[in-house]
């Protein structure tokens, strides 16, 4: 099927603006197949067919269920370990230290997609009982789409999903298998908040987040929208916090508010953290 300029036009347009995430020429090659589903429940022949009725605006619902399919919402536990190694060996250690007569460590996933990176964060947290015993822990997880945060919520996956990062024991101690697939412990699900959630909007409550995770999110921005997103994810870090991105991202020549851990390869923080504690209760209010 054939997807004219014009209807790459309209659709991209549409995204960028409820979402900020633009549909360069890299991704355009998805569009058949991300729409396959909505043509094939609505009767729709064709993309430009599914244009005309997104114009005329006479069907309640299609324009969220096309934004919703546009998205990439790639993701499975653990990705790329690497990361997670880090934060577990050097990130999570130092902040046992710094929060020590807190006992408190806040987390924000951005764009979480169905959850895999946010309950992999409380799994690090659940195979360490001694070490967090006592510990407030609060992970919430967000997401520009409201279709995977709803499924996110519910902690199903399928034996493929489950399988993709996870070891046997770990699917066994963490997953019990019923008819719809494989729930996570509820020990974990407890752990994580989910929200829907446009990084491009004000931070969400309660802000100044120990660790931020925004990986393979920005790639998909303008370079506008991508210095707007960091302007976001630094006024809801903690002085003392650390962002890490995806493996294709950076913050060099992207924005002067964060700069790269020179000591941790893959982490980020803030360049002047006294700036940023007033920069961060702005956030939070919107204003």
């Amino acid at each position: 099927m054939q997807v004219s300029d014009s209807s790459c036009r309209i659709l991209a347009g549409l995204l960028e603006a409820r979402t900020g995430q633009q549909l360069t020429s890299s991704r355009r090659w998805r569009i058949e197949t991300a729409l396959a589903g909505i043509l094939r429940e609505r009767g729709i022949a064709t993309i430009d067919e599914l244009i005309t009725r997104l114009v005329m605006g006479s069907e309640p619902g299609l324009v969220s269920c096309v934004v919703e399919a546009l998205l990439n919402n790639e993701t499975y536990f653990f990705r790329d370990r690497n990361p997670f190694d880090l934060l577990s060996v050097e990130a999570l250690p130092m902040l046992a230290t710094r929060r020590a007569s807190t006992r408190r460590l806040r987390i924000w996933s951005a764009g979480c997609s169905t959850g895999q990176e946010a309950y992999s964060l409380a799994m690090l947290f659940a195979e360490e009982p001694a070490k967090w015993a006592g510990w407030s822990i609060d992970i919430l997880a967000t997401d520009v789409s409201t279709q995977v945060i709803d499924r996110a919520r519910t902690g199903t996956y399928t034996q493929f999903e489950v399988q993709r990062g996870l070891g046997i024991q770990q699917m066994m101690r963490w997953f019990s298998e019923g008819d719809d697939g494989w729930r996570i412990a509820e020990p974990l699900r407890r752990n994580v908040r989910f929200q829907v959630h446009n990084i491009l909007e004000p931070v969400p409550s309660p802000g100044q987040f120990d660790i931020v995770l925004c990986r393979n999110v920005l790639l998909y921005l303008s370079a506008e929208r991508r210095r707007q997103a960091f302007d976001r994810l630094a006024a809801a870090m903690a002085p003392d916090a650390w962002l890490m991105l995806g493996a294709g991202e950076t913050v060099i020549g992207q924005t002067e508010r964060l700069e790269a851990d020179r000591e941790r390869r893959g982490l980020y923080q803030l360049a002047n953290p006294a700036a940023e504690r007033i920069a961060a209760r702005v956030a939070v209010r919107g204003t």
